[in-house]
């Protein structure tokens, strides 16, 4: 039996693992010159930067990929746990360190509310709670049956999922500084705080079970363990190949064509592409189903990414900083609903070099630092805003936490909603495909057993459970619910 895996990203991987492991003949495609989708690797003049992802919440998930094979992660690997996971920066100039250990957060949050440390008990026990529903129970089932959707609905009104993040955030906790660091957790899976339903505030308990680390190398060295993995298991990758139109035939696909010419048969197709993408651009045409959710789809924002090396090292500056701008509800709502670019903005700033030296020279330092932005609806011109961007971005940081930083600059480069539609198509030039909304979550996301198909399954960001790297590796388990019985490990 043959498996055909259209995207390398860490959906695409982890699907090609898990269908070798059922002894599957898997081939693997991917347009990037390196697997690992948005997760490539930058090298400019001695920096290094990780392109994409950089956390990792829930490093079981990698572990098990080897483990299918019998190999262990860590003989290949080392996963570094980071302290603090996050530093907050706040507009005067207070910053607020989130990380390991209940009294240190105790300690911390009393800082800023003393009455805020039992409002922050009870938001970890509503994020336990959600946890072990929305993740250990729910986060490997498929949500392609109408019927088991329904089911579900009981519990979820007793969850209250149709609650936003901040809703529920704002429910236990009162100081303006930490309703804004303990809310922001759907940024990081392109959804607006205000906006996406509360299941994802079970980040911050999964944060707690697992705690956030690093891999020694960056993520790129994690991406490339995966590829030497897939090699020893025997499949066959192709990088640097795009697929141009995937073929059906009633509720069968029976081809994918590459940009090369070829066109590819299998028994089974995987779709690790941006499913707008898939069902909008490359099938003609995609069952009805599918084209009402493209037609109502609502996707995330964009992303700009200034990378950058300094001459000098930022000791003070961890290797997670959030730096929090003045606005934050109204800025949300240029970037998600407006869709302006506004003067001011809020950035993730990643230092690597904090806790891998590796990625930069004796003595420098390197880093990406991340601004939301509106997606590619929002009509900007990228060539001349770009390096005014870049200029502002620059200018704040050196003003607070960063003194010199245009002095020390070096390799400076970016890449904007634009680089998304071109390097990755995905579509309006999205960070993170589809925004998690209570609307397109779960049975109303994408299927991970395609709409009206018989033999198309989907993992990655836009299909469920979500985005992030928990979401885009637990949507590959799903497929082990879905795939035919009776093949077994070679």
């Amino acid at each position: 039996m043959h498996s055909l895996v259209m995207g390398g990203g860490f959906g695409g991987i982890a699907a090609a693992l898990r269908l070798r492991a059922r002894g599957h003949e898997v081939t693997l495609i991917d347009r990037c010159p390196r697997l690992g989708g948005r997760a490539q690797v930058f090298e400019r003049h001695g920096y290094r930067h990780d392109a994409g992802p950089t956390v990792i919440t829930a490093p079981f998930l990698f572990a098990e990929l080897f483990e299918l094979f019998g190999e262990s992660l860590h003989d290949h690997l080392e996963l570094r746990p980071l302290d603090p996971w996050y530093r907050f920066r706040f507009p005067d100039d207070s910053s607020f360190d989130y990380g390991p250990g209940i009294e240190r957060m105790e300690s911390e949050i009393a800082r800023f509310n003393p009455a805020d440390v039992t409002g922050y008990h009870g938001l970890l026990a509503e994020s336990r709670e959600l946890f072990e529903i929305g993740f250990r129970e729910l986060g490997y089932q498929p949500f392609h049956r109408l019927s088991f959707m329904a089911r579900q609905i009981p519990r979820l009104l007793r969850l209250r999922f149709d609650r936003s993040v901040w809703t529920m955030v704002a429910r236990h906790i009162k100081h303006p500084y930490l309703r804004r660091a303990l809310s922001l957790q759907p940024l990081l899976v392109g959804g607006n705080p205000f906006d996406t339903t509360c299941i994802y505030g079970l980040i911050h308990y999964l944060e707690r079970e697992w705690g956030v680390h690093f891999a020694m190398g960056g993520t790129g060295a994690l991406v490339g363990e995966l590829a030497g993995l897939l090699e020893r298991q025997g499949v066959r990758v192709e990088n640097g190949r795009s697929i141009t139109a995937v073929h059906r035939e009633g509720r069968r696909i029976t081809g994918a064509s590459v940009d090369d010419g070829r066109t590819l048969k299998a028994d089974h197709f995987v779709s690790n592409l941006d499913p707008m993408h898939l069902y909008g651009e490359l099938m003609d045409p995609a069952p009805l189903a599918a084209r009402v959710k493209h037609r109502l789809a609502q996707t995330s924002m964009g992303l700009f990414v200034l990378y950058f090396g300094t001459d000098c090292t930022y000791p003070d500056v961890a290797h997670h900083t959030i730096w929090l701008g003045d606005r934050y509800r109204e800025l949300l709502r240029d970037i998600f609903d407006r869709k302006i670019l506004s003067e001011d903005f809020s950035l993730y700033l990643h230092r690597p070099t904090a806790t891998d030296p590796s990625f930069a020279p004796p003595g420098h330092d390197s880093f990406y630092v991340l601004a939301p932005v509106p997606n590619q609806l929002g009509d900007i011109d990228w060539a001349s805003e770009g390096p005014r961007l870049q200029a502002r971005i620059v200018e704040a940081l050196e003003a607070t936490l960063m003194p010199g930083l245009s002095t020390h600059l070096r390799a400076a480069f970016y890449m904007t909603p634009d680089d998304f539609r071109e390097n990755y198509q995905s579509v309006h030039g999205s960070g993170f495909t589809l925004s998690p909304l209570f609307r397109q979550s779960a049975w109303f996301r994408f299927h991970n057993q395609a709409e009206g198909l018989d033999n198309l399954y989907l993992v990655g960001a836009g299909t469920h459970p979500g985005a992030g790297m928990p979401g885009v590796l637990s949507s590959a388990k799903v497929l082990e619910r879905l795939f035919p019985e009776g093949v077994e490990a070679a």
